[in-house]
């Protein structure tokens, strides 16, 4: 099956695909789970500037969202659970059989790992006694060589006994991460359950049809979507795409003016069809997370939204072109702005420190009233009592006004 779309079709279809054009699409923590069922799982960072990733997600999408609800389905429900997807991220319990490679894997291999073997029974000893337990608790302060630093081998083991899936965090409170026995949380059929896709290939269709389901769109190249897909190469990734097509599991999408071929699962079929025929679409306001879903392939967004962003938290300040954290701002069907913004949790302020409008973007009093009602809605969703603007883009607005 093949469709044709125009660019703004296909800029609708993803939006919509994400909740993100028309009415909200997901609700409440039933929507939470609903939307990470189509992505399969959300990015997790734990920097905060102003939310975490997976946080900032979620509440450009779900009616009602409060972080709250995020930390109910993690640690008390236990409906999702953190672990290894598109790098560090958030997905559905149900999920963990699929992912037995990567813990095989860590049990294989991995920095520290004659250490962390001496200690691990003394430490999963320690956990049946307390229930849960932090690097905090339990000495081992040495340091041994681990990915990213040198660091303590109480960190570097509840870290790779994680990896390893022997562990799952009980809770976080802030930053400090507490580790508890996979085998007292998890069911005992996800525990037991064998590998579902035993053939490579079978195994990594799965991966990227969810991949292509969480983006909405994707084409047969590289892409950063793929990332953290082991054993992806160009023939595998080629080898995968020609079977997905020829079973019928994704449409090809041409799109009026790109020379590339675009699919999307066959599941959205339907919503294909909705775009094709609404002429149009109640639009919103959203500020969006630096490793938003379907901002995943940067070079697609450029393509379809004209929009070229790069999260330039890694960049040198020198070279920044923007700044440290800054948020793209979706506007209706265009992603028409981008902006810094700081919440300050113990001010209980938010502050918006600068506002860089697309080009071709006219700064209307339209545009700004749906900036500051956007920007109150995020006060809110930070539980901040004060809106407080720095950016002369906005008193000139406010100038302009009176």
């Amino acid at each position: 099956m093949a469709v044709t779309l125009t660019k703004q079709q296909a800029r609708r279809f993803l939006l919509r695909k994400h909740g993100l054009l028309g009415e909200h699409r997901f609700s409440a923590k039933e929507g939470i789970l609903e939307y990470i069922r189509q992505t399969g799982c959300i990015q997790f960072d734990p920097i905060d500037v102003c939310g975490k990733n997976a946080e900032l997600v979620l509440q450009s999408r779900i009616k009602g969202f409060t972080k709250q609800m995020l930390y109910e389905l993690l640690y008390e429900d236990r409906k999702l659970i953190d672990y290894f997807d598109k790098n560090l991220a958030i997905l559905r319990l149900e999920d963990w059989p699929y992912f037995e490679r990567i813990r095989q894997g860590y049990r294989e291999w991995g920095r520290g790992r004659e250490e962390v073997d001496k200690i691990a029974e003394e430490i999963k000893e320690n956990i049946r006694e307390k229930g849960s337990v932090s690097s905090k608790d339990i000495g081992f302060d040495e340091k041994v060589d681990w990915y990213w630093s040198s660091s303590k081998l109480a960190r570097v083991a509840l870290e790779s006994l994680y990896f390893r899936g022997e562990l799952i965090i009980h809770h976080k409170k802030g930053t400090n991460k507490s580790y508890a026995l996979a085998e007292d949380y998890l069911p005992k059929e996800l525990l037991e359950a064998g590998e579902p896709y035993p053939r490579e290939l079978e195994h990594l269709k799965w991966r990227m049809l969810r991949r292509i389901s969480a983006v909405g769109l994707l084409w047969n190249k590289p892409s950063d979507a793929w990332l953290n897909i082991w054993n992806l190469k160009s023939q595998e990734r080629k080898d995968a795409f020609r079977e997905l097509i020829d079973e019928d599991k994704l449409i090809e999408v041409n799109i009026t003016g790109c020379k590339d071929t675009f699919y999307c699962i066959s599941e959205d079929c339907k919503l294909l069809e909705e775009v094709l025929e609404t002429p149009d679409y109640k639009g919103r306001t959203e500020l969006l997370a630096p490793l938003d879903c379907m901002l995943w392939d940067r070079k697609l967004i450029k393509e379809l939204f004209d929009f070229d962003y790069k999260w330039e938290i890694y960049t040198p300040e020198s070279e920044r072109k923007y700044g440290y954290y800054v948020l793209p701002v979706l506007m209706g069907e265009q992603l028409s702005a981008r902006v810094e913004v700081v919440a300050l949790g113990k001010k209980k302020q938010l502050v918006i420190k600068n506002i860089w409008l697309e080009k071709g973007i006219r700064p209307t009093k339209k545009l700004y009233d749906e900036l500051d009602r956007c920007f109150k809605r995020f006060m809110k969703f930070h539980d901040c009592q004060e809106l407080i603007n720095e950016t002369s883009l906005l008193e000139k607005s406010n100038n302009s006004r009176e």
